[in-house]
């Protein structure tokens, strides 16, 4: 079992990987591509100490290499939620699950709202993961929101295990509602209805009420105390997920805070 579990390669998750390593902590980060995160957008970056004239990509790019030199394992994939065990989390991406003592969340932004009756048929017809629940919709009409760059290949997917799929993208729709009974019956979009057996909601990140109960948020943020210590006892957060200003400095000792943090808890034990 892996001690540190960090969700997200950003500012703040690479500060927090390499202060546990720091500390004799064995580490995992995961996180989606770095071409996905907003800092990769960013063509200056000029409050940052010691990278003077660097974009974002530079900078993504040498915490890359800190990670890979530090010889921290990095898994490139999308966490898709997190089951508090008692005494450990398991952490789901795809089919592949990892087991860790504490958890450090540095998912970026991820104000996003979910849509009226996502989180009420969660596990009921609603899914996030084409490649973990496809086959238990072989045969059956779908419907799939894709609102990230594997959207279309993940429908792909599913089209070739023989579900029926329903595809929008964010130009066909912008308004969805989940209905149904015991589960998914139908999806509304933009006020009209599509009569499905599942919905598929493929977005980049999760939002944090999604990916682990228990969090306590505040307007889509994060609450942490002083130590980044959130709500569920054994989790940390630290970065732009727990609320502006959204700043690398910021970020960067948010996430030392929290590995500092998360070491102490575990040693405690």
């Amino acid at each position: 079992m892996t001690d540190i579990i960090i969700i997200g390669a950003g500012p703040a998750g690479v500060s927090a990987a390499l202060t546990a390593k720091h500390r004799n902590k064995s580490v995992i980060v995961i996180s989606n591509s770095a071409e996905q995160s907003n800092l990769w957008k960013a063509k200056l970056v000029e409050n940052y100490p010691g990278c003077p004239g660097a974009s974002g990509q530079d900078i993504l790019k040498i915490f890359r290499k800190q990670l890979d030199d530090a010889g921290i394992e990095v898994i490139t994939a999308r966490a898709l939620n997190a089951l508090d065990m008692g005494e450990s989390f398991s952490v789901s991406c795809g089919q592949d699950y990892y087991d860790c003592k504490a958890l450090i969340l540095t998912v970026g932004i991820t104000q996003q709202s979910t849509y009226p009756g996502e989180t009420e048929f969660l596990g009921r017809g609603v899914s996030y993961c084409a490649t973990c629940d496809g086959m238990l919709y072989r045969g059956k009409k779908i419907a799939v929101i894709g609102l990230n760059e594997e959207a279309e290949e993940e429908t792909a997917l599913l089209r070739s295990i023989g579900c029926e799929v329903e595809y929008f993208d964010k130009d066909r729709a912008k308004n969805f509602e989940i209905r149904g009974g015991k589960s998914v019956t139908e999806l509304i979009a933009d006020g009209i209805a599509y009569p499905v057996e599942g919905v598929f909601i493929l977005r980049s990140t999760i939002a944090p009420s999604s990916f682990l109960s228990g969090l306590e948020l505040d307007n889509g943020h994060i609450v942490t105390d002083r130590t980044m210590k959130t709500a569920v006892k054994g989790v940390f957060a630290a970065g732009d997920c727990t609320g502006r200003p959204y700043q690398l400095a910021v970020a960067v000792g948010e996430g030392n805070t929290a590995a500092i943090s998360a070491s102490a808890y575990i040693e405690s034990k």
